[in-house]
């Protein structure tokens, strides 16, 4: 009788740790979703700017156009279209691309002094915290989820529910790199 009552307990604990943990696992999914959702929304200011510092370098720069029209490139795929990793991959791509664009503006002397492009590199500036701090966010939330998948007994849990590592929003390689500016 007392098994029956033990095997009964253990049971129900077992059946209790499961809801929770995939509770946790759910919670963990929302948060990320959070996460991305607040990156998004700085990641989408940076994407609606860059075309305004585009035509202000335009001005200055017409025979620089390889640079200009990577951008142009870039800011013509429809962001609102793109599935979340799209976004990461497509913004990477503008960091390197925006990189460029300054790189190109120490050129241009006239061009750095002006009142709409000193506007603008500091709205950017501004984003480009702003994304920072969101991607310090998302990541640490990632990081929580993987854990949780990854470790025993909830990587258990995660295999029966489904539930599968994701990646971490990280600067390429490139990136790591100083940029060269050559004049």
């Amino acid at each position: 009788m007392y098994i029956f009552i033990l095997i009964g307990g253990l049971f129900i604990i077992l059946i209790i740790y499961i809801l929770v943990t995939r509770n946790s696992f759910i919670d963990l999914t929302n948060q990320i979703a959070e996460a991305f959702s607040a990156m998004d929304v700085h990641l989408k200011k940076r994407w609606d700017l860059v075309p305004n510092l585009v035509e202000i370098v335009k001005g200055y720069a017409e025979y620089e156009k390889n640079i200009l029209e990577k951008v142009i490139a870039l800011r013509n795929k429809t962001y609102d279209n793109l599935s979340d990793e799209e976004k990461i991959a497509t913004n990477q791509e503008l960091n390197d691309t925006i990189k460029s664009l300054f790189a190109l503006v120490e050129k241009y002397p006239d061009l750095k002094a002006s009142d709409n492009f000193l506007s603008l590199s500091k709205s950017l500036s501004t984003i480009e915290e702003e994304i920072a701090k969101s991607r310090k966010y998302y990541n640490a939330v990632i990081r929580i989820y993987n854990n949780k998948v990854e470790k025993f007994p909830s990587n258990l849990i995660a295999k029966l529910f489904g539930f599968k590592t994701k990646a971490m929003f990280s600067i390429i390689e490139a990136e790591r790199n100083n940029v060269d500016v050559e004049l």
